[in-house]
């Protein structure tokens, strides 16, 4: 009688519990219009990661972060976040994973008001009672919400209601957290204070994923950039060699920070180094300057 034969399944790739995100071959085509949104991108965030994506409109950016909570499904290639398929879950089910700040509050809020819109998130994930009101007491306190927590979402300034559709995800206290625009119709101030939670975020181990047009917010918080043009990622470095690389700003139509722009014509060309922000432009100017300043002798 012959010996029986057996088969060996194929090997699975193992998952690299390390990366906070992992995307092979990710593509996307909308199914209205049949329009490629995503053609083959791989990328890797690590846990603890604060990460921009910068592009064009059109280029991918949105579509892409919309398939790290599952929003949306590739329709080829994999998203691994946390070690969790994102086609086999639904948005709740990656809820407690990843966090995801809408460009426009008015697409996220509902509730009545403040203070239940910053309670509904954890409690839907099943967090304590007396947790759920310790971490809105904390984002009432970070977010300078105090005069709001009775009013109605859509009764507050825009700037305001954009802080309490942050805070809203803050209290879930995702392991990851994306940023759609966040600095899109805000104000100094609010703007200074989601400038903050990033690297509050980012000193706490949470990765931050953010993408926007405001290079200087990125300039100012982001360890890495990813580009992103006509559906693709073109590049993968610092802020500082993307923002000064010229030639690469002017394939994708973006603009670098003021300040490195500045050193790009002045500081630059001379040996300088590239400044990312004002203080950083404003202490290079000042080595240089003072470096060409004659000595004076004083006689007497």
């Amino acid at each position: 009688m012959p010996e029986p034969t057996t088969t060996t399944a194929p090997a699975i790739a193992q998952l690299d519990t390390s990366l906070a995100i992992e995307v092979t071959g990710a593509s996307y085509v909308y199914p209205s219009g049949h329009v490629v949104a995503l053609d083959g991108v791989d990328l890797r965030v690590e846990r603890g990661e604060i990460l921009g994506i910068i592009g064009q409109n059109g280029s991918g950016k949105t579509t892409l972060t919309k398939l790290f909570n599952g929003l949306l499904k590739p329709s080829a290639g994999r998203v691994i976040v946390n070690g969790v398929d994102t086609a086999t879950k639904t948005v709740q089910q990656m809820a407690p994973h990843i966090g995801y700040v809408f460009q426009n509050p008015n697409h996220q809020l509902f509730a009545r008001t403040v203070q239940a819109e910053l309670e509904f998130g954890p409690r839907n994930i099943g967090v304590p009672a007396e947790e759920i009101a310790e971490r809105v007491r904390n984002a009432v306190e970070f977010f300078g919400l105090q005069d709001v927590v009775d009013e109605h979402p859509y009764r507050v300034s825009f700037p305001v209601r954009k802080l309490v559709g942050i805070a809203s995800i803050v209290t879930m206290q995702p392991s990851i957290l994306i940023f759609d625009e966040p600095s899109t119709g805000q104000d100094h101030q609010t703007t200074h204070i989601i400038n903050d939670l990033m690297r509050r975020l980012r000193d706490e181990g949470t990765t931050v994923v953010c993408v926007s047009h405001d290079m200087p917010l990125l300039a100012d918080v982001v360890e890495r950039v990813i580009v992103m043009k006509e559906t693709r990622i073109i590049a993968d470095a610092s802020p500082r060699e993307v923002f000064a690389d010229q030639t690469l700003m002017a394939r994708t139509n973006l603009q670098a920070p003021q300040s490195t722009q500045i050193a790009l014509a002045t500081v630059v060309p001379l040996g300088g180094p590239v400044a990312l922000t004002p203080s950083e432009l404003a202490s290079d100017l000042e080595r240089r300057l003072t470096a060409h300043v004659p000595s004076t002798k004083i006689t007497k």
